[in-house]
């Protein structure tokens, strides 16, 4: 039976939560019925991207851009684990049911708020690299595309200008809503200390990677690249 793997970065110096983490999501996607196992891993756990993929798995990248991480490296860390036939999906970041998630989570945020869409600044905060521009690309193409449906749509980045810290200063009636996968040390760490250095008061929403919609369009995307997605619910 084919099995998916759902891989995203972890944490070296603390690879256990992030690890559980995947497993989690992994389980999440199976319940969905995605028409194949599922198991998640991180490439920071020692041995477990050997233990998880073969060249016959379907990975899945649990990252927010097609950068150098999937370009390169996670086909290098494939091969080193014996895995350098399996096939690897495009990463979650780039699935084209996630720029109307971001606008339905941003949304109830706001209505919860007693704000209107029209009245709502979304401020949409990213990884960003001062290697790569993947990371500011994808998220500044979002927030175009995503910018009618609230007042304005404001990005701010963790290793890069516009910086978090910054973008996020002297924003009204503002939600802020991380472009992040799962919940690791830059969400824990950068992302609270920037908005409190910019004194933002609005909601500060999870990772989008960790929306209750995530499992559902994670399993689709695995039955579509199966050519399961027709035969879900039979």
């Amino acid at each position: 039976m084919m099995r998916a793997v759902i891989v995203s970065h972890g944490q070296p110096g603390d690879p256990g939560p992030q690890q559980r983490a995947a497993q989690d999501l992994a389980a999440a996607v199976a319940a969905q019925d995605p028409g194949c196992e599922v198991v998640g891993t991180t490439l920071a756990m020692p041995g477990a991207l050997a233990e998880a993929a073969d060249d016959d798995s379907l990975i899945y990248p649990m990252f927010m851009a097609e950068g150098w991480f999937t370009g390169r490296e996670l086909p290098r860390r494939l091969a080193e684990a014996g895995a350098g036939g399996a096939r690897i999906l495009r990463p979650f970041g780039t699935d084209p049911a996630l720029p109307g998630l971001i606008v339905a989570t941003a949304h109830r945020a706001a209505a919860e708020q007693g704000w209107q869409p029209g009245d709502t600044t979304l401020l949409l905060t990213a990884h960003g690299s001062q290697r790569s521009q993947a990371s500011f690309t994808i998220t500044t193409d979002i927030a175009t595309g995503i910018a009618p449906h609230f007042a304005r749509v404001v990005t701010g980045f963790v290793e890069q200008e516009p910086f978090i810290a910054d973008a996020a200063i002297g924003l009204d009636r503002a939600v802020s809503l991380p472009f992040f996968a799962l919940r690791a040390e830059h969400v824990l760490g950068d992302l609270p200390a920037a908005l409190d250095q910019a004194g933002f008061d609005g909601p500060r929403l999870d990772p989008i990677g960790l929306a209750p919609e995530v499992p559902a369009l994670i399993a689709a995307a695995i039955r579509k690249a199966t050519g399961k997605d027709g035969q879900h619910g039979l």
